[in-house]
C-alpha cells in the first residue's frame, strides 16, 4: 500500500547519479565496472574474446582483464566493447580465449595491449592471414543460416544483457585490409557461446550484408513487440503481492480491515472481549449527499492543480524516451485549501459533520476509488505498449491492482501524480483539524489536549514538507515503476486520509492527558526522525540533480556499468534506507501520545514497519537485477537495510 508524501515507494531507494567526472580521485570516468564480462581485442589481431574486468589503473587508464582460459593483460579502453555490440554466428568452431586457438595453454600478463603474451608469437598479419581463410570456408555455409533474433545473453558474471535488435557497426582500424567487414550473428540458443569476429572476403561479405538487411528490416518492424513478450515473460514468474490470489484477496479485505478499524476506534472500551464492533446497517452507511460532499472535494483539489501556477518540470525518461512534464504547485494548492477551511471558520460552518459521518465518507472514498480503478483499466485496454506500466502482467486481476498504464493522462491532467499528493494528502491535514474541533466539543474542553496538538503539528509537518519538496516524487516507485491501478488509487484516496489520521480520530473518544516532560521526549524524538528523514532526502536529491557539486566532493560511489553511480557515505553509508529509518521514528513519536492503554493507536507504526520492510525488498530486488556485481559491492559496503545493528 503506498504512503503519503516523500515515503511514497522509491526506484532506487539508494542514489544513483550521472557522473563524468570522478569527484574523488580527479580522474577521468571509467566505462566498464570491475566485474563486468566484456568482450576485448586480442593484441595484435582483429579477434574479440569473452574477458572479465579485473580492475583498472587510472594512471595508465588501463583495464586489467582475464581471459575464460586465465590469462591476464592489460588493454585500453579502445579495444574494449559491450557484449551488446556482437552478434554471433548461429554455426562455426568458436573458442572461448585465444590462447587456445594459438594452442598455447600459458597464463601471461602483458604490461601493453600491443605486445602478445608468451606462447603466442604469429604475427598480425599472419593471424589475420589464417583467419580470412577460415571465415572464407564458412561464408557460403554461414551465409543460409544468418538469423538475427534477439536473446538474453548469460555471461559467466552477474549482469544480464540485452540484445535490442539493432546491431552496432564496429569499425577496425587495427587491420591493414579495406576489404573487409566485421558482422556478428546472435545464436537461438538461451544460453550465451563465446564468439570472436569473423573475417570475411569482399564478395561473401556483400551476400551476407543483402541477407542481414532482409533480416534487420524485420526486427525493426517488430521491436514493440519483442519487447513486450520479453517483459511479459519475466514478469509473469515475478508477481508481487503474493500474485494473482494475493492481489484478490488485498482487494476484498482491505476495505473490511479499515471499516472494522473505525469501528473499534469509536468503541468506548475496545478490546478483544468486544470483537467484532456492532456492524451497522448498510443504509445507516450510505449517504447521497456525503458522496457529493467528496466528490465536490476531490474536483476542487483538481481545479487547484490546474491553476497555472507553479514551475513546470520534467519527469524521468520513459521506455519510448519520452519525458513528461509536470507542473509542481501541490503547495500553493495547499494555501488556498487552507484559505478555504478559514472562510468556513468565519462563515460558521459546522466542520463537525465530518466526524460525525465518518464511516460515510470512508465509504464514499471507498466507491470513488473502485470507480476511478474500473475506470483507468477500461481506459488502459486500449494504450500503446509502449505506455504500459513495467509492473503489470497481462492477467485482468493482477493489472486491475497494480495498474495496467503507467502514466494515464487526461490531455495534460495526469491522474496519478494528481492523487498522489492532492486529495488524500490534504485531506489527511483537514481531517486532523475536524477531529481536534470534535474533542473539544464530545469532551467539553475550552482547548485542545496537549496530546492532540502533538499529533496534529507533527503530522501538519510531514504534509507540509511532502508538499514543499513535491518534485522528489518524480523519482519514486510509484511514478517510474507502478500503473495506476486499485493499489494506488485506493492507497491514496481512501488509506492516506482515514488510516494516517487514526490517533487524531482515537484521541477524540479516548483522550490521554500528557505531561510536558513526557511531551518534550516524544518531541526530540520527533525532530530527530525528521531530520534524519529530510537530510537523507535532501542529500539523495541533491546528487540526482549534480552528481559532480562541489558540496558532494566528500561523498564516496561506487561505479556501475550503466554508467551511473551508488552513493554509499553519508547518510546512506549509515544504512541502505535512512529515509526509512526516519520515517520509522516519526511514526512511533505519532503514536506515543495516545498513551499505552490500548494497541489501536499504535497499528499505524506495525502496518508502516511491515509496509517499508516489503518496500525494501522490493528495491532490493529491482536493484540486484539492474546493477548486477556493482550492487553486490553496494550491500558489502552498506550491510544494514533499515535499522542500524538489527537489520
Amino acid at each position: 500500500m503506498p504512503q503519503a508524501g516523500p515515503t511514497l515507494p522509491e526506484a532506487s531507494t539508494f542514489l544513483i547519479g550521472r557522473q563524468t567526472v570522478d569527484r574523488f580521485l580527479k580522474m577521468p570516468s571509467r566505462k566498464f565496472a570491475d566485474g563486468e564480462v566484456v568482450r576485448g581485442r586480442w593484441p595484435g589481431s582483429s579477434l574479440y574474446y569473452e574477458v572479465e574486468i579485473l580492475s583498472h589503473d587510472s594512471n595508465s587508464q588501463l583495464y586489467n582483464v582475464k581471459y575464460k582460459d586465465g590469462t591476464e593483460l592489460e588493454l585500453k579502453e579502445s579495444d574494449i566493447k559491450p557484449l551488446t555490440s556482437f552478434r554471433q554466428r548461429k554455426s562455426g568452431s568458436t573458442s572461448s580465449s585465444p590462447s587456445r586457438r594459438r594452442g598455447s595453454r600459458s597464463r601471461s600478463r602483458s604490461r601493453s595491449p600491443g605486445r602478445l603474451p608468451k606462447g603466442s608469437r604469429r604475427s598480425a598479419s599472419a593471424s589475420y592471414q589464417a583467419d580470412l581463410k577460415e571465415a572464407r570456408k564458412e561464408a557460403k555455409k554461414d551465409m543460409l543460416e544468418v538469423k538475427l533474433t534477439p536473446l538474453v545473453l548469460k555471461p559467466f558474471g552477474n549482469s544480464i544483457n540485452r540484445y535490442n535488435g539493432e546491431p552496432e557497426l564496429i569499425e577496425r582500424n587495427d587491420i591493414p585490409h579495406k576489404n573487409t567487414q566485421e558482422k556478428f550473428h546472435l545464436s537461438q540458443e538461451s544460453s550465451y557461446i563465446p564468439t570472436q569476429y569473423s573475417l570475411r572476403a569482399r564478395r561473401e561479405e556483400i551476400k551476407l550484408k543483402e541477407v542481414d538487411l532482409k533480416e534487420e528490416t524485420v526486427v525493426t518492424k517488430r521491436p514493440a513487440l519483442l519487447r513486450t513478450s520479453e517483459v511479459t515473460a519475466t514478469q509473469s514468474k515475478d508477481l508481487e503481492f503474493g500474485g494473482v490470489p494475493g492481489v484478490f484477496l488485498i482487494m476484498l479485505g482491505l476495505p473490511a480491515f479499515l471499516f472494522l478499524l473505525l469501528l473499534m476506534c469509536k468503541q468506548k472500551e475496545p478490546s478483544l472481549l468486544n470483537f467484532p464492533p456492532p456492524l451497522p446497517a448498510l443504509g445507516d452507511l450510505w449517504e447521497t449527499r456525503v458522496f457529493g460532499a467528496y466528490l465536490l472535494w476531490f474536483l476542487l483539489q483538481a481545479l487547484f492543480h490546474l491553476l497555472p501556477i507553479g514551475k513546470v518540470v520534467e519527469g524521468t525518461p520513459l521506455t519510448n524516451g519520452r519525458r513528461l512534464k509536470y507542473r509542481l504547485n501541490g503547495f500553493y494548492a495547499f494555501i488556498l485549501t487552507s484559505a478555504l477551511v478559514g472562510a468556513c471558520f468565519f462563515w460558521n460552518v459546522e466542520l463537525y459533520y465530518v466526524y460525525h459521518h465518518f464511516l460515510q465518507f470512508a465509504l464514499a472514498a471507498v466507491v470513488f476509488a473502485m470507480g476511478l480503478s474500473v475506470y483507468l483499466y477500461a481506459r488502459a485496454l486500449k494504450a500503446p505498449q509502449d505506455e504500459l506500466s513495467p509492473a503489470s502482467s497481462g492477467n485482468a486481476i493482477y493489472d486491475f491492482f497494480i495498474g495496467r498504464e503507467l502514466n494515464p493522462r487526461i490531455g495534460t491532467f495526469d491522474l496519478k501524480y494528481f492523487c498522489e499528493l492532492r486529495p488524500g494528502l490534504i485531506g489527511w491535514v483537514v481531517i486532523n483539524l475536524v477531529m481536534l474541533l470534535a474533542e473539544m466539543k464530545e469532551q467539553n474542553r475550552a482547548a485542545p489536549s496537549l496530546a492532540m496538538i502533538l499529533v496534529n503539528s507533527f503530522q501538519l509537518l510531514y504534509v507540509v514538507d511532502a508538499l514543499w519538496n513535491e518534485e522528489a516524487l518524480l523519482t519514486t516507485m510509484d511514478i517510474i515503476h507502478d500503473g495506476f491501478g486499485f493499489m494506488l488509487a485506493f492507497g491514496d484516496l481512501v488509506w492516506v486520509p482515514f488510516i494516517y489520521s487514526f490517533q487524531a480520530f482515537y484521541l477524540v473518544s479516548h483522550p490521554n492527558e500528557l505531561s510536558w516532560p513526557m511531551a518534550s521526549l516524544i518531541i526530540a524524538l520527533k525532530l530527530c526522525g525528521f531530520v534524519i528523514f529530510r537530510c537523507a532526502n535532501s542529500q539523495k536529491n541533491a546528487f540526482r540533480k549534480n552528481p559532480t557539486d562541489p558540496r558532494l566532493a566528500h561523498l564516496k560511489t561506487i561505479h556501475t556499468s550503466t554508467g551511473k553511480n551508488l552513493l554509499v557515505s553519508g547518510w546512506w553509508g549509515f544504512v541502505r534506507h535512512p529515509n526509512y529509518l526516519g520515517d520509522l521514528i516519526m511514526a512511533l513519536a505519532w503514536s506515543l501520545p495516545c498513551g499505552f492503554n490500548h494497541i489501536l493507536p499504535y497499528f499505524y507504526v506495525i502496518y508502516f514497519t511491515i509496509l517499508l520492510v516489503h518496500r525494501e525488498a522490493r528495491d532490493e530486488h529491482h536493484c540486484r537485477k539492474k546493477y548486477g556485481l556493482a550492487w553486490e559491492k553496494y550491500c558489502q559496503r552498506v550491510p544494514y537495510r533499515i535499522f542500524p545493528c538489527i537489520y
